[in-house]
Protein backbone atom coordinates (compact mmCIF):
# COMPACT_ATOMS: atom_id res chain seq x y z
CA UNK A 1 0.00 0.00 0.00
CA UNK A 2 1.39 3.38 -0.99
CA UNK A 3 1.76 5.92 1.79
CA UNK A 4 3.07 8.98 -0.04
CA UNK A 5 1.98 8.90 -3.69
CA UNK A 6 -1.21 10.92 -4.02
CA UNK A 7 -1.00 13.35 -6.93
CA UNK A 8 1.89 11.40 -8.44
CA UNK A 9 4.02 14.56 -8.54
CA UNK A 10 7.02 14.72 -6.24
CA UNK A 11 6.68 18.52 -6.22
CA UNK A 12 3.27 18.30 -4.52
CA UNK A 13 3.46 15.03 -2.61
CA UNK A 14 6.78 15.99 -1.00
CA UNK A 15 5.37 19.38 0.02
CA UNK A 16 2.40 17.55 1.50
CA UNK A 17 4.56 15.41 3.79
CA UNK A 18 4.17 18.33 6.23
CA UNK A 19 0.47 18.21 7.08
CA UNK A 20 -0.85 20.70 9.62
CA UNK A 21 -4.11 18.78 9.79
CA UNK A 22 -2.40 15.92 11.65
CA UNK A 23 -1.58 15.94 15.37
CA UNK A 24 2.03 15.32 14.31
CA UNK A 25 2.46 17.22 11.02
CA UNK A 26 5.75 15.50 10.13
CA UNK A 27 5.17 12.61 7.73
CA UNK A 28 8.91 12.07 7.17
CA UNK A 29 9.84 11.34 10.80
CA UNK A 30 12.96 9.26 10.15
CA UNK A 31 15.33 8.04 7.41
CA UNK A 32 13.19 4.93 6.82
CA UNK A 33 10.27 7.18 5.83
CA UNK A 34 12.46 9.07 3.37
CA UNK A 35 13.64 5.81 1.82
CA UNK A 36 10.01 4.71 1.51
CA UNK A 37 9.13 8.01 -0.19
CA UNK A 38 11.94 7.56 -2.72
CA UNK A 39 10.96 3.96 -3.40
CA UNK A 40 7.30 4.82 -3.96
CA UNK A 41 8.29 7.41 -6.57
CA UNK A 42 10.72 5.07 -8.27
CA UNK A 43 13.78 7.09 -7.27
CA UNK A 44 17.00 5.09 -6.75
CA UNK A 45 18.04 5.12 -3.13
CA UNK A 46 21.35 6.57 -4.29
CA UNK A 47 23.73 5.44 -1.55
CA UNK A 48 26.96 3.63 -2.34
CA UNK A 49 30.04 3.08 -0.17
CA UNK A 50 32.02 6.32 -0.27
CA UNK A 51 28.91 8.46 -0.76
CA UNK A 52 29.43 12.06 0.35
CA UNK A 53 27.09 13.44 2.98
CA UNK A 54 26.28 16.72 4.69
CA UNK A 55 25.51 20.29 3.64
CA UNK A 56 24.17 21.60 0.38
CA UNK A 57 25.18 20.15 -3.02
CA UNK A 58 28.08 22.56 -3.37
CA UNK A 59 29.31 21.72 0.10
CA UNK A 60 29.10 17.99 -0.59
CA UNK A 61 30.99 18.38 -3.84
CA UNK A 62 33.80 20.19 -2.06
CA UNK A 63 34.45 17.63 0.65
CA UNK A 64 37.80 15.90 0.84
CA UNK A 65 38.05 12.10 0.52
CA UNK A 66 38.71 11.83 4.26
CA UNK A 67 35.27 13.32 4.91
CA UNK A 68 33.34 10.61 3.04
CA UNK A 69 30.82 8.82 5.22
CA UNK A 70 30.65 5.52 3.36
CA UNK A 71 34.08 4.40 4.46
CA UNK A 72 33.16 4.78 8.11
CA UNK A 73 31.10 2.36 10.24
CA UNK A 74 27.49 3.37 9.92
CA UNK A 75 28.22 5.39 6.78
CA UNK A 76 24.89 4.48 5.20
CA UNK A 77 22.99 5.52 8.33
CA UNK A 78 24.91 8.81 8.42
CA UNK A 79 24.09 9.37 4.76
CA UNK A 80 20.34 8.92 5.27
CA UNK A 81 20.28 11.03 8.43
CA UNK A 82 22.01 13.85 6.54
CA UNK A 83 19.72 13.50 3.52
CA UNK A 84 16.62 13.57 5.74
CA UNK A 85 17.69 16.89 7.26
CA UNK A 86 18.44 18.29 3.79
CA UNK A 87 15.15 17.04 2.28
CA UNK A 88 13.12 18.62 5.08
CA UNK A 89 14.91 21.95 4.56
CA UNK A 90 14.36 21.72 0.80
CA UNK A 91 10.68 20.85 1.39
CA UNK A 92 10.25 24.08 3.34
CA UNK A 93 11.63 26.10 0.44
CA UNK A 94 9.45 24.17 -2.00
CA UNK A 95 6.35 24.88 0.09
CA UNK A 96 7.30 28.55 0.00
CA UNK A 97 7.27 28.43 -3.81
CA UNK A 98 3.87 26.73 -3.92
CA UNK A 99 2.38 29.23 -1.46
CA UNK A 100 3.03 32.16 -3.82
CA UNK A 101 0.43 33.61 -6.13
CA UNK A 102 1.00 32.48 -9.76
CA UNK A 103 2.74 35.70 -10.88
CA UNK A 104 5.11 35.64 -7.89
CA UNK A 105 5.51 31.86 -8.03
CA UNK A 106 7.46 32.04 -11.28
CA UNK A 107 10.14 34.20 -9.64
CA UNK A 108 10.13 32.00 -6.56
CA UNK A 109 10.61 28.86 -8.66
CA UNK A 110 13.47 30.54 -10.53
CA UNK A 111 15.15 31.28 -7.20
CA UNK A 112 14.60 27.72 -5.99
CA UNK A 113 16.02 26.26 -9.22
CA UNK A 114 19.05 28.56 -9.21
CA UNK A 115 20.52 26.75 -6.24
CA UNK A 116 20.27 23.28 -7.76
CA UNK A 117 22.96 21.13 -9.30
CA UNK A 118 21.32 19.99 -12.54
CA UNK A 119 21.99 19.54 -16.23
CA UNK A 120 19.81 19.74 -19.31
CA UNK A 121 19.17 16.54 -21.23
CA UNK A 122 17.24 15.91 -24.43
CA UNK A 123 14.78 13.02 -24.13
CA UNK A 124 12.75 11.32 -26.84
CA UNK A 125 9.02 11.54 -26.07
CA UNK A 126 6.95 9.83 -28.76
CA UNK A 127 9.54 10.74 -31.36
CA UNK A 128 9.72 14.39 -30.30
CA UNK A 129 12.82 15.84 -28.57
CA UNK A 130 12.02 17.30 -25.15
CA UNK A 131 14.47 19.24 -22.99
CA UNK A 132 14.48 18.02 -19.39
CA UNK A 133 16.33 18.91 -16.22
CA UNK A 134 18.08 15.94 -14.65
CA UNK A 135 20.17 15.53 -11.52
CA UNK A 136 23.88 14.78 -11.87
CA UNK A 137 25.05 11.17 -11.91
CA UNK A 138 25.49 9.91 -8.36
CA UNK A 139 23.26 12.61 -6.85
CA UNK A 140 21.65 11.81 -3.52
CA UNK A 141 17.91 11.91 -2.73
CA UNK A 142 17.69 15.61 -1.86
CA UNK A 143 19.26 16.66 -5.16
CA UNK A 144 17.23 14.22 -7.28
CA UNK A 145 13.95 15.11 -5.58
CA UNK A 146 14.58 18.86 -5.89
CA UNK A 147 15.44 18.64 -9.60
CA UNK A 148 12.46 16.39 -10.25
CA UNK A 149 10.18 18.84 -8.43
CA UNK A 150 11.35 21.71 -10.63
CA UNK A 151 10.96 19.61 -13.78
CA UNK A 152 7.42 18.67 -12.79
CA UNK A 153 6.43 22.25 -11.99
CA UNK A 154 7.74 23.37 -15.38
CA UNK A 155 5.58 20.65 -16.94
CA UNK A 156 2.57 21.86 -14.94
CA UNK A 157 3.14 25.38 -16.25
CA UNK A 158 3.59 24.14 -19.84
CA UNK A 159 0.30 22.24 -19.58
CA UNK A 160 -1.53 25.49 -18.70
CA UNK A 161 -2.19 24.55 -15.08
CA UNK A 162 0.07 27.11 -13.37
CA UNK A 163 -2.87 29.19 -12.12
CA UNK A 164 -4.68 26.01 -11.04
CA UNK A 165 -1.88 25.08 -8.65
CA UNK A 166 -3.17 25.98 -5.18
CA UNK A 167 -2.96 25.33 -1.46
CA UNK A 168 -5.98 23.99 0.39
CA UNK A 169 -8.21 26.71 1.87
CA UNK A 170 -9.46 24.55 4.76
CA UNK A 171 -7.36 25.71 7.73
CA UNK A 172 -5.16 24.26 9.13
CA UNK A 173 -4.61 22.12 6.03
CA UNK A 174 -2.21 23.68 3.51
CA UNK A 175 -1.79 20.73 1.16
CA UNK A 176 -0.92 21.57 -2.44
CA UNK A 177 -3.13 20.38 -5.31
CA UNK A 178 -3.94 21.10 -8.94
CA UNK A 179 -7.53 22.08 -9.64
CA UNK A 180 -8.63 19.78 -12.47
CA UNK A 181 -12.29 20.80 -12.28
CA UNK A 182 -13.86 22.30 -15.41
CA UNK A 183 -14.79 25.68 -13.86
CA UNK A 184 -11.42 25.95 -12.10
CA UNK A 185 -12.95 27.16 -8.83
CA UNK A 186 -11.92 24.34 -6.50
CA UNK A 187 -10.60 25.54 -3.14
CA UNK A 188 -9.98 22.34 -1.19
CA UNK A 189 -7.49 19.52 -1.62
CA UNK A 190 -9.99 16.77 -0.82
CA UNK A 191 -13.58 15.97 0.01
CA UNK A 192 -12.50 15.62 3.64
CA UNK A 193 -11.32 19.22 3.77
CA UNK A 194 -14.31 20.53 1.78
CA UNK A 195 -16.75 18.86 4.19
CA UNK A 196 -14.83 20.14 7.21
CA UNK A 197 -14.79 23.70 5.88
CA UNK A 198 -18.49 23.63 5.01
CA UNK A 199 -19.34 22.25 8.47
CA UNK A 200 -17.31 25.00 10.13
CA UNK A 201 -19.05 27.66 8.00
CA UNK A 202 -22.45 26.20 8.92
CA UNK A 203 -21.62 26.30 12.63
CA UNK A 204 -20.47 29.90 12.30
CA UNK A 205 -23.73 30.88 10.60
CA UNK A 206 -25.79 29.31 13.37
CA UNK A 207 -23.83 31.21 16.02
CA UNK A 208 -24.76 34.58 14.46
Amino acid sequence: MRQYVDTGLVALDLANTWDEYLDDPERLPDPAALRRFCEEFGEPLGWTPGQRVGGDPGERAGKEPGELAGGEPGGQANFWESELVAVREMRGRLRGVLACEPAERTRALAGFAAGLSARAEVEDVDGVPVLRLVAPDGAGPVDRLAVRAVRELLDVAAAGDWVRLRLCAASPCRDAFIDRSRPGLRQFCSTRCANRAHAAASRARHRT
